[in-house]
């Protein structure tokens, strides 16, 4: 893969709250997160943040971070459909609404707890493209495709079935999430991670994409203590990051790893 060096891209740090929180500690933990980044200019120039709250509380974080370069909102999903009788559903466009510049598409829980399939990704993310939005793409395998040797294959399908015809380097992230690290504590082998992140950017070079703007992401465990040689990897452009990030000094410990873009 041909990878232009002297490109300059930023990590991306993206926290995902997913359904846990509260009012107040939503208000505190994006307080905390501002107040401490606003003092640590070195991790300013080497990363950009996405926090991603669950819906109700993501007028707090829009709130918080209004007056800040530091942040930007985020949301976990969002429906296909544009309106219409969906109870429950939250459309892209309202999210855009809200302010919210990138949604989650494509999560492990969700293709595993609600089945939504690859179709049914691509979707939603085409949703949301059509509404001016980026898209955070997740792909992963689950511990019996690793261990059977089919972890790249099956990636690569979610890839190639649940990326748009509308995605590029500028409305599109893709974060690769190991199912079986999840909340696990474990974390695959060095050498795997940058295997499954080079295969992602190899496939979407086959789509026209310039492989110096490519951004994948490693999600799944990730914590200040096994941060630094994932995130220094050039195959690796930032952290998509879930329990850690529910606690301000852990999430910034992360990002503080960073030493070089």
């Amino acid at each position: 893969m041909n990878i232009d060096k002297g490109f300059c891209m930023k990590k991306l740090i993206v926290a995902n709250w997913k359904m846990n929180g509260s009012v107040q500690l939503a208000k505190e933990l994006v307080r905390d997160i501002i107040n401490g980044l606003s003092v640590l200019p070195d991790v300013l120039g080497k990363c950009e943040f996405i926090i991603c709250p669950a819906n109700l509380y993501m007028y707090i974080v829009r709130h918080s971070s209004a007056t800040t370069p530091y942040i930007t909102l985020g949301a976990q999903d969002c429906a296909a459909e544009e309106n219409g009788a969906h109870t429950g559903d939250t459309s892209a466009s309202m999210l855009k609404d809200s302010a919210c510049r990138y949604v989650i598409v494509g999560h492990s829980e969700r293709r595993i707890d609600r089945g939504e399939t690859s179709a049914v990704i691509k979707a939603k993310a085409q949703a949301a493209h059509n509404s001016g939005m980026k898209i955070i793409l997740c792909v992963g395998e689950t511990l019996h495709d690793r261990q059977s040797g089919h972890a790249e294959n099956i990636v690569r399908t979610q890839l190639l079935e649940s990326v748009p015809e509308t995605a590029n380097v500028k409305n599109t992230v893709i974060a690769y999430e190991p199912v079986w690290s999840i909340g696990s504590g474990l974390v695959p082998e060095l050498a795997e991670i940058r295997g499954m992140h080079a295969m992602i950017a190899q496939e979407l070079e086959k789509k026209g994409w310039p492989a110096a703007e490519i951004r994948v992401l490693y999600g799944g465990s990730v914590k200040a203590d096994n941060a630094k040689p994932i995130l220094n990897m050039h195959e690796v452009h930032g952290a998509l990051i879930g329990g850690a990030s529910m606690d301000a000094a852990a999430f910034i410990a992360i990002a503080q790893t960073v030493e070089t873009v």
